[in-house]
């Protein structure tokens, strides 16, 4: 259990290549995934989700154990040390995708988990954390992905001017959000492969990455709030782009 507490911190995560997945729903997708090592729970979660781990092998352990396993303020008693996924960019780039994600130096776990998670409802094929990023299994991040980082490849790469280029290689249009952007993003026609570029909300995408962009979109606005957050953002562009590939599907002929 010593080994499984120093998992909360990046560096432990990194050379382990292990995370800690907590509570009920977390844990079920990596479950589903084959991706737990190792099992610990409470006597009264054991009991509490006596259904959900059912066949898999649980390491009982204290109320008091359980609290230093967890980084939330109620722990539910219920963690899981799961076997890190390896996707890499050149494996999504190799199965073709319609549709990726890139959030550009994106440091907010929260917002990071949301947009993996919206990444996921959209039917996106992967989402690349390109340049300085958030760790995504941090604990927060994992929680509001809510078990999508289980679902669709998550990728990070430093180099986020080297991902654009990758990207662009590939066939992918590009299209770059910023408050400047000349296309609006409801004259977008994402029914193409098409990867997303967002920045975070208070400096937005770097300039040279923005460049490589084969098109500027922004978010028409017509309330008084001066930028959206970048999951919000996501949300938005994401779904314009599901909303073109389902046209495109359901047009004759295409």
């Amino acid at each position: 259990m010593a080994a499984a507490a120093k998992l909360h911190r990046h560096v432990g995560r990194r050379r382990a290549a292990r995370f800690l997945a907590e509570g009920p729903n977390l844990v079920e997708a990596a479950l589903r995934r084959g991706l737990v090592s190792e099992l610990f729970a409470t006597e009264a979660a054991a009991q509490r989700f006596s259904d959900l781990l059912s066949g898999a092998p649980v390491e009982l352990v204290t109320e008091r154990a359980a609290k230093v396993l967890s980084d939330t303020v109620t722990p539910v008693g219920l963690v899981a040390v799961c076997a890190m996924p390896d996707p890499d960019l050149g494996a999504v780039l190799t199965s073709k995708p319609s549709l990726v994600a890139v959030p550009v130096g994106i440091s907010e776990p929260g917002n990071a988990g949301t947009l993996i998670r919206v990444a996921d409802a959209m039917g996106a094929d992967a989402v690349v954390l390109a340049g300085p990023s958030v760790d995504p299994y941090n604990g927060k991040c994992l929680r509001a992905s809510a078990g999508s980082i289980f679902s669709v490849p998550v990728v990070s790469e430093p180099d986020a001017v080297n991902v654009v280029a990758r990207l662009k290689d590939a066939g992918l249009h590009i299209l770059a959000t910023v408050l400047d952007g000349d296309v609006s993003v409801d004259d977008v026609d994402g029914s193409a492969p098409t990867a997303w570029l967002f920045g975070p909300e208070a400096h937005g995408l770097p300039d040279d990455v923005a460049a490589l962009a084969s098109a500027r979109v922004h978010i028409p606005m017509t309330g008084e709030a001066e930028s959206l957050n970048v999951a919000s953002a996501a949300s938005i562009c994401l779904y314009a782009s599901a909303r073109s590939r389902r046209a495109a599907q359901e047009t004759p002929g295409r």
